[in-house]
């Protein structure tokens, strides 16, 4: 209980929504929703969250939907062009295209949405985040197609559109609100 004191509602809130959401994927692993089942589901996910926490992120500005909903088309499109040029490139009869590792400067401003955003753009067939650089926000992605001046353009063109993107969704200056206290070691640990 003395655990419990120090966490807010919203907390609390969260951690047992992580509990039912892994009893749920437990039971539907399973494929078989029976009482065993959700007990050993919940057993899993109390084992899960107390020996194994996640660490405290800051979360620094907010979500605003109409753009995440702008968002979510702008990459189902992204995923479907990429996938359909992909499938062309490996059946077209020819030599393949020529790829490489191009390097990206970010212009977000969170860990958190670099993340969302190098997943992302990892996702969209034809183009793998090798490595990222936080301090200088830097990225070096593996991309399929760099044959000509005007595909590594489009490259680009993409990558800068997704985060425009995600800056609308996740980091408007409005909105933003910098962590002043950094996570301290103490802090991602669960006392037992």
């Amino acid at each position: 209980m003395k655990r419990l004191a120090r966490y807010g509602p919203r907390e609390i809130v969260l951690r047992a929504w992580t509990l039912v959401w892994l009893m749920l994927v437990w039971t539907m692993l399973w494929g078989n929703f029976s009482v065993a089942n959700t007990i050993n589901g919940l057993l899993v996910a109390l084992v899960i969250t107390v020996l194994l926490p996640m660490p405290r992120l800051p979360v620094e500005g907010r979500l605003h939907v109409v753009s995440m909903i702008r968002l979510a088309f702008t990459v189902g499109w992204y995923m479907v062009l990429s996938s359909l040029q992909v499938a062309w490139w490996a059946i077209r009869p020819g030599p393949p295209p020529l790829s490489a590792v191009l390097r990206a400067q970010l212009s977000v401003k969170s860990d958190l949405v670099m993340a969302l955003l190098m997943n992302t753009l990892t996702i969209i067939p034809g183009s793998v985040v090798l490595e990222i650089d936080q301090e200088r926000r830097l990225a070096y992605v593996h991309v399929l197609d760099v044959g000509s001046p005007k595909a590594v353009a489009s490259f680009y063109a993409q990558l800068r559109q997704l985060e425009r993107l995600f800056i609308s969704a996740f980091e408007r200056d409005v909105d933003w609100h910098p962590d002043t206290n950094p996570l301290r070691e103490s802090d991602t640990r669960e006392e037992v």
